[in-house]
């Protein structure tokens, strides 16, 4: 079983039908742990009512909680989500307790010995969690999958938190908006399409293995120094959009740790990436047959 740790954010998900939990981060490692991997999230929560919740939600799931910080001041992280057609648009409080991650021997003990880790850049919007992140992904073992999930919100993202990130990661995943803003952003030229732009960025840090770009319904791309592929994509009748690209990024990453083929790894992020599309919120529940089939449908 391998060890998949999801840094950064835990925060509530504050939709008009009442709060969910959720955050990358946490979207992320409970759809690892789903998937039959140990996962866990480095976070920080609040002394307050959402923290409590928040434990009693993810205790029950296939995710260690054990790693979570509580912080005695600052409020758990909540983020006002509006839904136009099914797409988010967010309103993030600040501050909150996951801008303060605390490095510590546990949380370095803990990605020294993970293989794979997933941290983004709004997490980073406060330079003491940005310090605490570039730490523990500098603390992995070299073998260990260090996944940057380019998350763009505006306004907590920077050139340089882009390019200290890419410079640590061996994996970025970015949405196909996201692609060109990245590429402006560290005033990089990448004429053509979207996979001459991934080259592009290959090419600019030699660390990075693979680029993955989400296409929304139109499925996504993935780019290697070696090969490229493509998906179209899954249709489906979409509830909403949260927490449907961390399921790609974890379904991504558990066939990743397993030496699949790119097509494998594509297939696998868009099947799962679609079914939370299908469902409310950024967590859904998954049935064991629901499991068997979908798994079937990505290993043949």
């Amino acid at each position: 079983m391998y060890r998949i740790l999801g840094i950064g954010e835990l925060l509530w998900d504050m939709l008009p039908e009442g709060p969910r939990l959720g955050g990358a981060p946490a979207n992320y490692t409970v759809m690892a742990g789903r998937l039959g991997d140990h996962a866990g999230v480095i976070s920080r929560i609040g002394n307050d009512e959402f923290g409590g919740r928040a434990l009693e939600i993810l205790k029950p799931l296939p995710v260690d909680v054990s790693q979570l910080q509580t912080d005695p001041n600052l409020p758990t992280g909540c983020v006002t989500v509006e839904l136009t057609e099914g797409q988010a648009n967010y309103t993030f409080q600040q501050p909150a307790a996951w801008d303060f991650l605390e490095l510590t021997s546990g949380w370095l003990a803990e990605v020294a010995t993970a293989d794979a880790v997933c941290f983004g850049s709004l997490a980073q919007r406060n330079s003491q969690s940005r310090e605490t992140i570039h730490a523990l992904v500098k603390a992995t073992k070299p073998d260990c999958f260090r996944i940057f999930d380019v998350n763009l919100r505006a306004p907590f993202y920077t050139a340089e938190i882009l390019r200290e990130s890419l410079k640590l990661a061996s994996v970025v995943k970015m949405n196909d908006v996201e692609v060109p803003m990245v590429l402006g952003l560290l005033e990089l030229e990448a004429p053509g399409p979207l996979r001459e732009k991934a080259k592009v960025l290959l090419g600019e840090f030699p660390n990075l293995t693979l680029a993955a770009v989400t296409c929304g319904g139109e499925g996504s791309l993935l780019v290697s120094p070696k090969e490229c592929d493509e998906h179209a994509g899954i249709r489906v009748q979409v509830a909403d959009t949260i927490g449907a690209g961390d399921a790609f990024t974890a379904a991504m990453t558990h066939y990743l740790l397993r030496s699949a083929p790119l097509s494998t790894l594509n297939e696998a992020g868009n099947r799962w990436g679609s079914f939370v599309a299908s469902q409310a919120g950024a967590m859904p529940e998954i049935s064991e047959q629901t499991l068997r089939i979908i798994t079937k449908e990505i290993e043949g």
